[in-house]
């Protein structure tokens, strides 16, 4: 399975974006959308699992804070802010979360710990970046994805 994992598109969907989401077999948001045409857009290439962040505002009322998703054979657990992840993670094999715009990959355990980063408006000299993971037979392998700034 070709999984898309992104996090702070603040309603904008790159071109590089929209044609890596053609080859997706699913998609994990990690929040901040910025609009429903955004989860729409989305929610057209591929399965959409969405959590809400902070940025989320009355649209996004009916988008949980958080939300478990198993996906051949690998439960994650996705947040918008790694601040609310709570202590007990007792089942899950990967935390999804954003928040930061910065882009992170680190195994605890037995838990991998994934943030996208960024793939929205470029915040400071920040790199736009997502995820792209292979998973198969409840293994995952993560490869970051660069997205090259446009320099007007």
């Amino acid at each position: 399975m070709n999984l898309i994992i992104l996090s702070d598109t603040h309603g904008l969907l790159r071109p590089a974006v929209l044609e890596l989401l053609k080859s997706a077999d699913a998609i994990l948001h990690a929040g901040d959308i910025n609009s429903q045409a955004v989860v729409d857009t989305l929610a057209s290439f591929a399965p959409l699992y969405v959590v809400r962040g902070n940025n989320d505002k009355d649209w996004a009322a009916g988008l949980p804070h958080d939300l478990t998703v198993t996906l051949e054979g690998v439960r994650f657990y996705m947040v918008h802010n790694k601040k609310d992840v709570p202590a007990d993670l007792a089942g899950a094999d990967v935390v999804v979360f954003g928040h930061s715009h910065k882009y992170s990959e680190e195994r605890r355990g037995d838990l991998l710990w994934l943030n996208p980063g960024s793939c929205g408006p470029r915040r400071f000299h920040q790199e736009i970046t997502l995820m792209q993971a292979e998973v198969f037979g409840g293994a995952i392998r993560v490869e970051k994805i660069v997205i090259p700034h446009e320099v007007p």
